[in-house]
């Protein structure tokens, strides 16, 4: 017990050090399992239901397995210090995804059945913020773990993603595009995914790779999250034009959802000596603002009109914890806090567990919690290798 009290107490002055108010900072202070150092219950669950002891993630309900979920998955094992695991998922990535070898091939984001029975890649195109997330935390495994060979296929991934999905965009500059295929659909225009760009991995990939892109991207994508926002609410997809700016996505309209939902978490988590930490979050406060008038976050809204559609499920609210936080709306982190302590059954989220709302609620109240922080330069601290140390006797 000593050592949870310590635990929380370290906490509390983590909280109020990034920025929260009193009250703010001591709801992201009381952490849901007592004592951070130990194990992770949501993560041990989320493991034991979703990861096959290969390493692969499987999307039941979609009956597939992405790249996005290996490469969370890889995220996840590295804040629980679950090497292990953490090989395993990284092995069955690079074999069954990126042909044997993560350093010359993008992985394909989706793999399962084929239609004649075989089981494989299902769609070659990689998608870039899975690539993102792989190259960002082999390298952070390779600091932390002091592991050298992580590094070196962190750094061979990141080049490829350069190579392949990274594009200059005229008038607006250095750009994540999705994936290397299908996302210009006309001369001079481009959509984008604003939920692709966590502006704590670009700060850190500039640090690993000055010379690289990500320094150069980090204010074209604020712009991009500011300029496309104009109810303070995200977008799933959007279109650049040059010449002409920004456009309603061809394909999904104006429509804030599924993807939208962790540009909130993203900001949420950013450390506050990111100086566009505050202006973002002000140009993203329409979901606070829905929020006040509604507990529950809305599956679906229209970010040209802010008209919503739905209840968002209970994962939605995990992943705005972070960003209440930052918000310094006690009352609403507070709200959205009991609804996902009431969905949870045996740990994870909802009767049916379903694998997004997992990934946001491993994201969400793992950095409320405490499990882990990003620095101002985007270097991942887990607990186990700041806090813990430090509260030990």
């Amino acid at each position: 017990m000593a050592t949870a009290r310590r635990a929380i107490k370290v906490l509390l002055g983590m909280a109020l050090a990034l920025g929260l108010g009193a009250d703010a900072a001591a709801a992201a202070a009381k952490p849901a399992s007592a004592d951070v150092c130990g194990p992770w219950p949501l993560w041990q669950a989320y493991a034991a239901h979703f990861i096959q002891g290969d390493g692969r993630v499987v999307d039941f309900h979609a009956a597939h397995s992405t790249s996005e979920g290996q490469a969370y998955a890889l995220f996840f094992a590295l804040v629980a210090n679950d090497r292990s695991r953490f090989d395993a998922v990284l092995k069955w990535t690079e074999a069954n995804l990126a042909g044997g070898d993560l350093g010359a091939n993008l992985p394909a984001w989706r793999w399962g059945q084929r239609e004649d029975g075989s089981w494989g890649v299902l769609d070659p195109n990689a998608a870039s913020d899975a690539d993102l997330w792989l190259g960002y935390t082999l390298l952070e495994a390779s600091r932390l773990w002091q592991e050298a060979s992580y590094g070196e296929l962190g750094q061979r991934l990141l080049a490829l993603v350069v190579e392949q999905e990274v594009e200059n965009l005229p008038g607006l500059g250095p750009m994540l595009l999705p994936g290397p295929e299908g996302f210009r659909p006309a001369e001079a225009l481009w959509r984008l995914n604003p939920s692709y760009l966590p502006i704590q991995l670009l700060r850190a990939l500039h640090r690993y790779d000055p010379k690289g892109p990500w320094g150069e991207m980090v204010l074209p994508a604020a712009r991009l999250l500011r300029e496309t926002a104009p109810h303070g609410l995200a977008p799933d997809w959007v279109a650049y034009q040059a010449g002409v700016g920004w456009r309603p996505d061809p394909d999904k309209g104006a429509e804030g959802s599924y993807d939208a939902i962790r540009v909130y978490l993203w900001l949420g988590m950013l450390d506050a000596a990111e100086p566009l930490r505050a202006p973002l979050l002000q140009a993203l406060d329409g979901m606070t603002r829905r929020l006040r008038k509604n507990p529950v976050p809305p599956e679906r809204g229209d970010t040209l009109t802010a008209e919503f559609q739905g209840s968002g499920p209970a994962g939605f609210s995990a992943a705005l914890l972070p960003y209440l936080a930052a918000q310094d709306e006690a009352a609403l982190l507070a709200r959205q806090r009991q609804r996902v302590e009431e969905a949870r059954r045996d740990r994870l989220l909802g009767e049916d567990p379903r694998y997004y709302d997992q990934n946001l609620a491993l994201f969400g109240t793992g950095w409320l919690d405490g499990r882990f922080r990003f620095a101002a330069e985007g270097q991942l601290l887990p607990a186990w290798n700041t806090l813990c140390r430090k509260s030990r006797p």
